[in-house]
């Protein structure tokens, strides 16, 4: 590998830099993408929600129901990033969500106060325009490598929304785990 520039004949090296009057443009002269209307569908998410947790620990034992918090609102046009909190005990986690026009898929992360995962969403808003579906992996307790989850919400109303985390059993169906119910404040 050389590492000396490349020299002219007078012995003193050739300027190989990028000419800054190239024909690229700089970044304040490429445009920005425009939001489509999978971007402003994520705007429904936006405000402050309370929210009722039904929690199922495990086969024969009671619903365990817990309250909370969401604070969600848009980064630009493209990304919404929302804040939880529970009541009970100290849980935080932070959700970012977003639509990759590329792929034609929503996108996003989860993380927790619970684990060190990093949980990654990919999915898709189904015909009705209500009802979001996200795909992801992660730990679950009692089980060895990563377990399929799916994250589904579906808007009632613009102020009441449901939220249904589900897990892949054995036979390729979906158990659910956890349900929450949102109502957006006044």
């Amino acid at each position: 590998m050389n590492l000396n520039p490349p020299m002219n004949n007078n012995n003193t090296a050739t300027d190989t830099a990028p000419n800054p009057s190239s024909e690229a443009p700089s970044c304040m002269e490429m445009p920005m993408e425009n939001p489509t209307p999978e971007h402003r569908w994520l705007e429904r998410f936006v405000g402050t929600w309370d929210i009722e947790i039904e929690v199922s620990p495990g086969p024969g034992q009671p619903t365990q129901v817990m309250h909370g918090t969401e604070i969600a609102q848009m980064v630009g046009p493209f990304w919404l990033v929302t804040e939880g909190s529970n009541e009970v005990f100290p849980y935080r986690c932070r959700l970012t969500l977003g639509y990759d026009a590329t792929r034609g898929r929503y996108v996003g992360s989860w993380i927790d106060t619970m684990t060190s995962h990093f949980w990654r969403y990919d999915g898709q808003v189904d015909a009705t325009g209500r009802i979001l579906s996200l795909d992801t992996e992660g730990p679950f307790p009692g089980e060895s490598g990563l377990v399929k989850f799916r994250e589904v919400t579906e808007f009632i109303t613009d102020d009441h929304r449901r939220f249904t985390s589900n897990r892949q059993n054995a036979q390729g169906g979906w158990d659910a785990l956890c349900r929450m119910t949102f109502r957006r404040r006044a």
